[in-house]
């Protein structure tokens, strides 16, 4: 239930609206339902910010499952090495760096290094991070 209600990190809207101006899709890749993304995405307020919301529920399997992350390529018509994955969770960095996207770990605190196949790009404290990242 607290699913529902959940918000995002304030940083997250301004982000998603540079990446967006900068010509970058946006889009949530979840483990969640359907229903939990939704109300997610409703509480943030991200409706306008995302150009696709994506849940596992669709085709029965979990992250880090590689067919979760080809699913996500079909529905976005894009190549792997074109997506920009983000997650403040270590498994799923892995999970999509194996599978060939630019994985980005989220550390907002501080963890340590997992020892992991797959290696992020970048690890950064909060999303906002990524477009100092990207202006270089």
């Amino acid at each position: 239930q607290a699913y529902h209600e959940l918000a995002c990190y304030p940083e997250v809207p301004d982000t998603l609206k540079q990446l967006r101006q900068r010509g970058h899709g946006t889009a949530i890749l979840s483990n969640g339902t359907a229903e939990m993304l939704a109300s997610g995405v409703r509480n943030s307020q991200l409706e306008d910010l995302l150009d696709a919301v994506l849940s596992v529920e669709e085709i029965g399997v979990f992250k880090p499952d590689p067919r979760v992350y080809q699913f996500a390529l079909e529905r976005l018509g894009v190549s792997a090495p074109e997506v920009l994955f983000f997650s403040s969770n270590a498994w799923d960095v892995a999970g999509a760096a194996s599978f060939g996207f630019q994985a980005v770990r989220v550390n907002r605190f501080g963890q340590p290094p997992e020892r992991l196949p797959g290696s992020p790009v970048l690890e950064i404290p909060t999303l906002d991070a990524v477009l100092n990242h990207l202006a270089q």
